[in-house]
């Protein structure tokens, strides 16, 4: 290496030499986690082994592919209009993969709104992805052609978040070793619940990742959610509330609720059964 790239590598700040997806896998997804939440929940309620995974919204894929690496029987169809971010999911996620599971992974350009040939087991939409449909009858026309792309015994799943903190214009900032993560609420209109909401990231060098990721969608509650599903033809739908441990915090595990908790923040899951 020459003295002058030494130079400019030098010279090269935290943030940008940081790749935002990483940086968004390690602050906000848990695939692994979640893999490990969906075979069981559906095992539960089905009393059946998952097989085939549809992920909406699946960006770079993370969850498709820990959900095929998971079993030698799963399977996993992405979809998602980006692309850009479709192909760097290939090149780190899939092309981690053993070539066997490279197999059993495909990843679609395409609108979410596609109802998909091959019926599958399961579909998610996660990380609030869904809200980006704002009116009424475009996310309940969503719901419809997820529903149509199920088996017959299919599950649904999503999450949501809300709390009275959920409609404030706020930084929230979570530390990791090498970053801050900055959860930035920008706008919210109490009269349509339209937010611009994005994600920043902070480096320990003083360096900043602004708008690493940016959200224009609608914060949608709880029973708006439950009314269009069931308005889609979904036979049940349940909650799935976070336990929270001895000290009052979220403990990571959710189960089926009833009645939720006036908590000023909270994240909950949903499971639509078909």
């Amino acid at each position: 290496m020459s003295n002058a790239t030494t130079n400019t590598a030098k010279r090269l700040t935290m943030a940008e030499q940081a790749d935002k997806h990483e940086l968004y896998e390690e602050s906000v997804q848990s695939a692994d986690e979640e893999v490990e939440f969906l075979s069981k929940t559906f095992k539960e309620l089905r009393n059946r082994e998952p097989d085939l995974l549809r992920e909406d919204f699946c960006g770079t894929a993370n969850v498709a592919c820990a959900w095929v690496a998971d079993h030698d029987r799963h399977r996993a169809i992405g979809l998602d209009i980006n692309a850009e971010v479709l192909e760097y999911g290939r090149r780190k996620h899939v092309g981690a993969l053993k070539e066997e599971q490279r197999q059993r992974v495909e990843l679609i350009e395409s609108d979410v709104r596609t109802v998909t040939p091959e019926k599958a087991d399961l579909a998610v939409a996660f990380n609030f992805s869904y809200w980006i449909f704002e009116d009424r009858a475009t996310l309940r026309g969503y719901f419809e052609n997820i529903r149509e792309s199920l088996v017959d015994d299919g599950l649904f799943f999503l999450d949501a978040y809300g709390g009275t903190e959920s409609q404030e214009e706020s930084k929230e900032k979570t530390k990791y070793d090498d970053f801050t993560y900055i959860w930035h609420q920008a706008d919210f209109d109490p009269f349509t619940s339209h937010m611009q909401c994005y994600i920043h990231f902070k480096f320990p060098d003083g360096s900043k990742m602004k708008r690493a990721f940016s959200y224009t969608w609608r914060l949608w509650s709880l029973p708006e959610i439950r009314e269009l599903l069931e308005e889609a033809g979904f036979n049940k739908v349940t909650f799935y509330w976070e336990e929270e441990d001895e000290d009052g915090e979220g403990s990571g595990e959710f189960f089926p609720a009833e009645r939720g908790e006036s908590d000023p923040s909270w994240v909950a899951y949903i499971v639509a059964e078909k």
